[in-house]
């Protein structure tokens, strides 16, 4: 038995969210005003009612007032790629981990596996993966874009972010931490 999917699109700071699943899980969120927009499928039935609690969690999330979500979550992917997005939701809200650091702590791959892996997550900003930066501080690629990384990281106020267009000069300390005393 299949289960039908349903979507909805959500406004947020960061631009519109188009949210993917069935009435059991979230399985999908697509940065909508990113270069590659996610046309639902022709069998997809677009309603908002089950992703009530998606919807207020990430107003939540956008107004500050949210760390860390409680959703019923569906990814598809491979056991490798499981394992990846499940370390995700291990970083602490405002802090950055390297893909070297993912990588050491599940024990599997290296930097690149977690990174092409990282990338391949389907619920960004629910399964933090703008919180995996380079191993020199320096925001590297992210679906939604650097500049999607960057606000997601200053929202939650992270300490890194020297990006690839940064000049060593200009580039703020390279912390691993989260910001503040």
């Amino acid at each position: 038995m299949t289960h039908a999917t349903h979507w909805c699109e959500l406004a947020t700071p960061i631009g519109t969210l188009l949210l993917a699943g069935d009435a059991a899980a979230l399985t999908r969120v697509h940065f909508q005003s990113g270069p590659r927009p996610l046309r639902p499928q022709v069998q997809w039935r677009r309603d908002t009612a089950p992703f009530a609690s998606a919807i207020a969690q990430l107003n939540e999330y956008f107004a500050g007032a949210r760390r860390t979500f409680e959703l019923a979550l569906a990814p598809a992917g491979t056991p490798f790629q499981l394992l990846v997005w499940q370390a995700l939701r291990s970083i602490p809200y405002g802090e950055t981990r390297s893909y070297a650091q993912l990588a050491r702590q599940i024990g599997q791959g290296g930097a690149r596996a977690v990174g092409l892996a990282n990338g391949a997550n389907p619920l960004p900003v629910i399964v933090p993966c703008h919180r995996v930066i380079g191993s020199d501080g320096a925001l590297t690629g992210f679906g939604g874009g650097l500049g999607i990384k960057r606000s997601l990281l200053t929202l939650e106020g992270a300490a890194c972010v020297a990006d690839l267009f940064s000049s060593p000069a200009s580039a703020p300390p390279r912390t691993h931490g989260a910001a503040g005393p």
